[in-house]
C-alpha cells in the first residue's frame, strides 16, 4: 500500500476527508477521532522517512507507544470537510521522541496535538531508539 501524504521540507502533510462515521450526534467530528487522524499522520510521516512500524516490530522486536498526549480543540470539523494533518518532529532523545501536529481546514487550524512517543520492547520495557530510526528523525526536527 502506498504511503499517504508528502514531505514538505521537515513537515509531513496528509489530507483526509471527514466521513459520517467520524461524526457524533451533533454532526461534528467526535473529539477522539482527531487522535485517530493524528495517528495516521504520524504513521505516514514515519513511512515517508523510511521507518516502517511493522518491520521495526518484526526485525527489532520494538514498538512505539504514546506516553503523553496533549490536545487543544479550537474549532469543529464537520461531515465531508477536507482536512490537512501537518506533522513534525520537535525532539528525539534516548527512548522518546516528541511530535506536534496541526489539523486544519482551508488553512484554519482546528486542533493541535502534542505527543511524547516512547520506544519499547514487546515486554513494555523502554529501549533507546536505534540509530537506524533516530538518524532519519533527527533530519526532520523543527520547532514548527
Amino acid at each position: 500500500m502506498p504511503i499517504r501524504g508528502k514531505l514538505e521540507g521537515k513537515f509531513h502533510v496528509m489530507s483526509l476527508r471527514v466521513y459520517y462515521e467520524d461524526t457524533d450526534a451533533a454532526g461534528i467530528v467526535y473529539y477522539a477521532n482527531y487522535l485517530k487522524f493524528a495517528e495516521r499522520g504520524r504513521t505516514e510521516m514515519l513511512g515517508k522517512a523510511g521507518i516502517h512500524l511493522r518491520e521495526l516490530k518484526e526485525n527489532e522486536g520494538m514498538d512505539f507507544a504514546i506516553r503523553h498526549a496533549e490536545v487543544d480543540y479550537f474549532k469543529p470539523a464537520r461531515l465531508n470537510d477536507f482536512l490537512e494533518v501537518r506533522t513534525w518532529v520537535t525532539d528525539v532523545k534516548g527512548a522518546t521522541l516528541n511530535m506536534e501536529q496541526a489539523i486544519s481546514r482551508d488553512g484554519t487550524e482546528l486542533v493541535r496535538v502534542k505527543v511524547r512517543v516512547a520506544c519499547m520492547l514487546e515486554s513494555g520495557k523502554p529501549v533507546r531508539i536505534p540509530a537506524s530510526v533516530k538518524e532519519p528523525l533527527n533530519e526532520l526536527i523543527t520547532t514548527g
